[in-house]
C-alpha cells in the first residue's frame, strides 16, 4: 500500500485525536458524489483536530493503476491524505462491503472506538454532528451540494448499474459511464470525450426521469459499467 498527499501515515500516532476514515473509487460516482462532503469537512476540522484518510480500494481494472489513482487525486483537488490499497487488505480488515464507506473514530488512549459508520450516499449531517461532537465544536453542517441530499428529500431508487456498455431503458436522475482508454463514445445523440479513467456523466435529468438509453462506444475507449443516480420524486 502506498500514499497520495502524504509520505506515510502511521494510525497508531493518531490515537489522540478522531480519525475519519472514508473509503471510496474515483470510478464509482457514489463515491464522486460523497467526496465535497469529506473534502469540506478535512477543510472545516483539520485545524480541530480531525484526521481525514480516504481509502482507496478498486472495484473496476480501470482504478487499480496505482498512478491513475494519484492522478485522480490531483484531478479532483483532493488535498487530505489518500492511502491506495490495491489489494484491498485495510479493506478486508474493516470487512467493509461497498463503496462509499466512512467510519469516524474517536481517540481513545488504547485505540480508537467507532463512533460512526455509514455506507453508501447520504448521512452527511449526521456525520458532521458527530464529528462536532468529539471535536467540541458547533455550527451550521454543510449545506446539501444536491437537492436530492437534502434529508427530507423524496427520491426515487434509481436503475440498478449495469456492467458493459449497455443500453436500454432506465429509470434515474442521471446516468454515468465507467470509460477508460482514450476517444468518444455516444449517449442517445451527445459525444462525450473520454480523456482518462473515470465516471463520465452521460445524461442529467432535473428529476428521476424514465428515459432510454442509447451508448455507443467508440475505438479506443472500454466502457466497463453503466450507473445511474438518484433523482428527485417528480
Amino acid at each position: 500500500m502506498s500514499w497520495a498527499n502524504v509520505a506515510t501515515l502511521r494510525m497508531d500516532q493518531q490515537r489522540e485525536r478522531p480519525v475519519l476514515v472514508e473509503f471510496w473509487d474515483f470510478c464509482r460516482v457514489s463515491s464522486l458524489r460523497t467526496l465535497p462532503y469529506v473534502a469540506e469537512w478535512h477543510a472545516r476540522y483539520a485545524d480541530a483536530g480531525l484526521r481525514v484518510v480516504s481509502v482507496h480500494s478498486p472495484g473496476f481494472d480501470a482504478s487499480r493503476d496505482e498512478a491513475e489513482v494519484v492522478a485522480a487525486v490531483e484531478r479532483l483537488g483532493i488535498e487530505h491524505p489518500v492511502l491506495i490499497d490495491p489489494q484491498f487488505r485495510l479493506w478486508t480488515s474493516y470487512a467493509n462491503e461497498g463503496w462509499p464507506a466512512r467510519y469516524l473514530w474517536r481517540p481513545a488512549e488504547r485505540g480508537h472506538l467507532l463512533d460512526e459508520y455509514h455506507v453508501g450516499e447520504g448521512g452527511y449531517a449526521e456525520t458532521e454532528l458527530a464529528i462536532q461532537a468529539l471535536l467540541g465544536v458547533s455550527r451550521d453542517v454543510v449545506a446539501p451540494v444536491r437537492p436530492e441530499d437534502d434529508p427530507t428529500a423524496q427520491i426515487v431508487i434509481p436503475t440498478p448499474d449495469r456492467e458493459g456498455a449497455w443500453s436500454g431503458a432506465y429509470e434515474a436522475g442521471g446516468v454515468w459511464a465507467v470509460l477508460s482508454g482514450s476517444g468518444t463514445v455516444v449517449a442517445n445523440g451527445a459525444p462525450v470525450e473520454v480523456t482518462h479513467p473515470g465516471a463520465y456523466e452521460l445524461i442529467a435529468h432535473p428529476v428521476s426521469t424514465a428515459g432510454v438509453l442509447e451508448l455507443s462506444v467508440g475505438d479506443g475507449v472500454v466502457c466497463e459499467a453503466v450507473s445511474f443516480t438518484p433523482g428527485l420524486a417528480p
